[in-house]
This record gives C-alpha cells, structure tokens and sequence, in this order.
C-alpha cells in the first residue's frame, strides 16, 4: 500500500532499526541513503549502516534531489527507508540551498509524498526537545527541521515515536 510512515525521535534512539523492522516483511526493497562520508567518522557509520541492513535492499544514495531519487525508484519498489530527513537537511544546509527558510528541493520533496510511488518510510530526528542553541544559525536549522516535521506529519498515515529503542505509535 503506498502509505507514509514516519519515525521520529532523538539521536540515537532506535530509528532506524525501527524502520529496517517496518520494512523487512516487503520483497522489493529500496533504501535511500542521505549521508555523506565527508569524514572517517561519518564513513564509519554509514559502514555500520550498510551492515545493519540485509542484502536485499537496493540502496540509492542521494544526498540533496530526494523528488529525484524517489521518481526514479524501481516501478517494482514495494517500500523505501528514506534515512535520515534530518541529515538530507543538513546537507541543503550546507549547500546554501536553504534561504529564508525556503527550498526548492523541499518543495519537491513535499509535493512528491501527496502521491508516494510506495510505501515510504522516512526517519528523522525531533531536535526541538533539547536547549535552545546558542547562535542563530543552529536556531534556524532547528527551525527548519520542526517546520518540515510537522508537514510531513500531516502527510502521514503513521507516525511511531522512538524513544530508547522503544517505539510508540502516535498516529
């Protein structure tokens, strides 16, 4: 069913294993990678991510065109893991991409998931929980991320809270 589940929570705290579970029972498989190893840490935990995953999933890694990555999916695609919303923003971000809290490529990505071309299952981060961060730039990020959280809340058909490695549906 082409449906929109969305997984929020802290760092750290279950996400997506919680998603790889939601996703193990489909055949065709996709998952969509925002990460990039702009370092050997960042390299270390896409690594340990690619091993947390079972073969059988197709992995696209796209870090900016997510409208893209998505129309282009396998037409036999029965879900997508899109992981992490939060990371895909922070490379926007970095690519100036982002003015006046405005984004083409968000644009396209919220219009794309009135009509998912299967079941997505998208993680992301609440970071709007903690200390209000010191400098304007973090507060916009903030900003950003709960702004879009909440739109692709609205989207969703479920959303589960996970917390600790424990999930919560709360949609």
């Amino acid at each position: 069913m082409k449906r929109i589940t969305l997984i929020i929570g802290g760092s750290r705290s279950g996400k997506s294993k919680i998603a790889l579970q939601l996703a193990a029972p489909y055949r065709n498989k996709v998952f969509v990678a925002t990460a990039e190893a702009t370092d050997d840490e960042m390299l270390a935990r896409i690594e340990r991510h690619r091993r947390e995953r079972d073969p059988s999933y197709l992995t696209v890694e796209e870090p900016v065109d997510l409208n893209m990555a998505l129309k282009s999916l396998p037409k036999e695609t029965e879900v997508a893991v899109l992981d992490c919303i939060t990371v895909w923003l922070g490379n926007l971000s970095y690519r100036e991409k982002v003015i006046d809290q405005t984004c083409p490529e968000i644009d396209g990505f919220l219009e794309i998931l009135h009509s998912p071309p299967c079941h997505l299952i998208l993680v992301t981060n609440e970071i709007g929980m903690g200390v209000i961060p010191a400098d304007s730039a973090t507060r916009q990020f903030r900003d950003l991320a709960g702004s879009l959280n909440q739109q692709l809340a609205e989207r969703a058909h479920e959303i589960i809270l996970s917390v600790s490695g424990i999930s919560l549906r709360i949609k």
